[in-house]
């Protein structure tokens, strides 16, 4: 298989939504950036280390695929901005189950490991980038406890132990979709504007981090 440059992940619908805004953002964008070297993966809301968990499915794709780069994104169903996530804890808490119906408190995303990780993505250039893109954005503090927060700890520590390519990854989290907020209320974002800003940062990581 190809060694990606860059590997971008989606999420499954969750949350008895029928669709995610991070699925729609990938296809509007997977014919321009595929062939430069971005792979598009859809990882399963589910949580823990157990075969087709989104952290086992994960490792599994940076194993096979070698990036230097992965950023993951994520439906933040509150958020009225595109939302780059600074910091990662060690720390799983649902407030609804996952996809496979677990639900779990006060549980570690790792045993023994550290407390945090910061994102190792240029998180300052990156919005800049979507502010010239003229994209909503934001800097954030917390990425949650659910799986985006799980996925973006467990793929920092797999960097930070030198157990995988990686030398880049963190977080990023979109507003949910106008047809999810006309059922579920709330602040939304058209996939068009999410994807404008996801390219933006694309753009600056192709052509500057992966130059």
């Amino acid at each position: 298989m190809t060694r990606a440059k860059l590997l971008l992940t989606s999420f499954d619908p969750f949350g008895g939504s029928a669709t995610n805004p991070t699925i729609a953002i990938a296809e509007l964008l997977r014919d321009e950036y595929e062939p430069r070297g971005v792979a598009f993966a859809q990882l399963p809301v589910v949580g823990g280390e157990g075969i087709g968990s989104a952290r086992a499915v994960c490792a599994e794709l940076i194993k096979s695929l070698r990036p230097i780069v992965v950023v993951h994104l994520g439906e933040a169903q509150g958020r009225s901005r595109v939302s780059v996530e600074r910091v990662a804890i060690n720390l799983r808490d649902s407030r609804i189950p996952d996809n496979g119906g677990s639900k779990v408190a006060d549980v570690s995303v790792v045993d023994g490991a550290p407390d945090a990780y910061f994102s190792t993505l240029p998180f300052r250039a990156l919005l800049a980038a979507c502010d010239r893109a003229s994209v909503a954005n934001e800097l954030s503090l917390s990425a949650g406890t659910f799986l985006c927060n799980e996925v973006m700890y467990a793929t920092l520590h797999a960097s930070a132990c030198g157990v995988s390519s990686v030398q880049r990854s963190g977080f990023i989290h979109v507003p949910q979709l106008p047809e999810q907020a006309e059922s579920r209320g709330g602040p939304s974002m058209d996939a068009e504007e999410s994807a404008r800003g996801i390219a933006a940062v694309l753009e600056h990581l192709l052509g500057e981090s992966l130059a």
